[in-house]
């Protein structure tokens, strides 16, 4: 019998999204745009990310995932209702739901839109909806309860990090968080502010929610605005620079349940140096 023939290696790349050429998916509900920016269609493991965009009064109705979901708001004050608990989300706030937790979201303000990112642990998108109702318990701008199955993590100034100079960090969701395969956050970098050249041990995305921001790829240069959204296979060494006059704003996605990086030298994210893999990198450290 004859040898199978040998199956060619698949090298997964990075790659760009364009937040402005994305068109919402078919299955969006009235009122509501859902886009996918990062998925197993890219080649993606294990986690994918998008954009949610809400008309004045637009409701993405009860519905469930079998993974975990993060929401964290980027434009305008979200109504997040899960199994009856109702609670109120300004930008940069962010809400983990997890896994079989049915929930909506609602932008209930009737002049203006609102716009949210949402990360789940799988690379293949999916919701299904749930006619179960629930008695509306309103909570506002309060926090969960030790026995409630979700968590949210408000954008406060205690909880930020400086990263880098000039670089100020807040996780928002992770396993400490209460969530499975995924942790991410918020990043805002200064004038002339950027992170060193490094690498992770899982996936990544990264959506630019305001500013202008470059970003090296062993070699190849990017320049990322409005949503704009790169896609970092594991193992591969990149960097973000805000080179404008004004800030910057990203939100990040690991494919992880914890955030963790390793500094590598800054000439493999200029393509000053060839990049000889994750293993020969550690061995030459």
């Amino acid at each position: 019998m004859a040898d199978s023939p040998a199956t060619a290696p698949v090298t997964v790349r990075e790659s760009i999204v364009s937040a402005a050429s994305l068109q919402p998916e078919t299955s969006s509900p009235a009122g509501v745009g859902l886009c996918t920016f990062v998925s197993g269609a890219c080649g993606a493991t294990g986690f994918s990310t998008g954009l949610a965009r809400f008309a004045p009064g637009a409701v993405l109705p009860w519905h469930f995932h079998r993974f975990s979901e993060a929401v964290t708001i980027i434009e305008g004050r979200a109504r997040v209702v899960i199994e009856g608990r109702a609670y109120r989300l300004d930008p940069r706030d962010c809400v983990h739901i997890p896994a079989g937790t049915i929930h909506l979201v609602q932008n209930d303000d009737s002049t203006a839109g609102l716009v949210a990112h949402w990360a789940f642990a799988t690379a293949q998108p999916s919701r299904e909806l749930s006619d179960r109702e629930f008695p509306m318990d309103e909570r506002g701008y309060g926090a969960p309860s030790e026995s409630d199955p979700e968590t949210i993590v408000r954008y406060l100034p205690s909880l930020v990090y400086e990263l880098a100079p000039n670089s100020f960090f807040i996780d928002l969701f992770a396993h400490r968080f209460g969530s499975v395969g995924i942790c991410g956050g918020h990043g805002r970098f200064l004038p002339g502010a950027s992170l060193p050249c490094h690498i992770h041990d899982f996936d990544e995305s990264i959506t630019i929610i305001g500013g202008h921001a470059v970003c090296l790829v062993q070699g190849k240069r990017y320049e990322l605005s409005g949503c704009d959204t790169a896609f970092i296979p594991r193992g591969i060494p990149h960097r973000f620079l805000n080179q404008s006059d004004g800030k910057m704003a990203m939100i990040w996605v690991y494919a992880g349940s914890e955030p963790d990086r390793r500094i590598v030298a800054s000439a493999y994210c200029s393509g000053e140096l060839p990049w000889p893999g994750a293993d020969l990198a550690r061995a030459q450290d």
